[in-house]
């Protein structure tokens, strides 16, 4: 219990950053979340008036889901997966269109515990974060359950829109 409240103040404690981060810039986050499950899109609402800088999220945990509201194109995810890089990147960039913001994060991966390959292995989580002028992208690999790998994502997309925030 006490580790999960002490990840639970880090997600807070980002969440803050990046709501301070974003009203001083006047941005607005859009969220594309597969792997996380919408993790990132409630961390941030559960901030009272992140309504000024969160548009919304969108939890595409189907390839169609991604291809159809995000376009992804088909093509990205036959020739490098929807667990990749590219596919992130097409996420994030999908999300800041569709929901008509200034920068977005996706997160796809594989929480487990099943699901998992030698190529991608159970933990592995690619980011993507879009603003109108580039793209970048991350890939790490987490370890614990499915609930720790999820928290450890939602944790780092925060701080990668951040670290992105304060270079911007």
């Amino acid at each position: 219990m006490e580790a999960n409240a002490v990840h639970g103040s880090a997600i807070e404690s980002l969440v803050q950053k990046l709501a301070s981060l974003l009203t001083t810039k006047q941005f607005r986050l859009a969220t594309a979340e597969s792997c996380s499950g919408g993790g990132i899109a409630s961390a941030c609402t559960d901030l009272s008036g992140s309504s000024v800088w969160f548009a919304g999220g969108i939890v595409s945990y189907s390839n169609q889901v991604k291809q159809q509201l995000l376009q992804v194109p088909e093509s990205v995810i036959t020739s490098y997966g929807a667990v990749s890089a590219e596919c992130a990147a097409a996420m994030a960039a999908g999300a800041m269109y569709a929901l008509g913001t200034d920068i977005a994060v996706s997160t796809t991966g594989i929480a487990g515990p099943t699901g998992g390959s030698s190529e991608k292995p159970v933990g592995m989580v690619c980011f993507g974060i879009a603003t109108a002028n580039n793209t970048w992208t991350d890939i790490q690999y987490f370890s614990g359950d499915r609930y720790q790998v999820r928290q450890q994502t939602i944790a780092h997309a925060l701080t990668l829109l951040v670290n992105q925030l304060n270079d911007l």
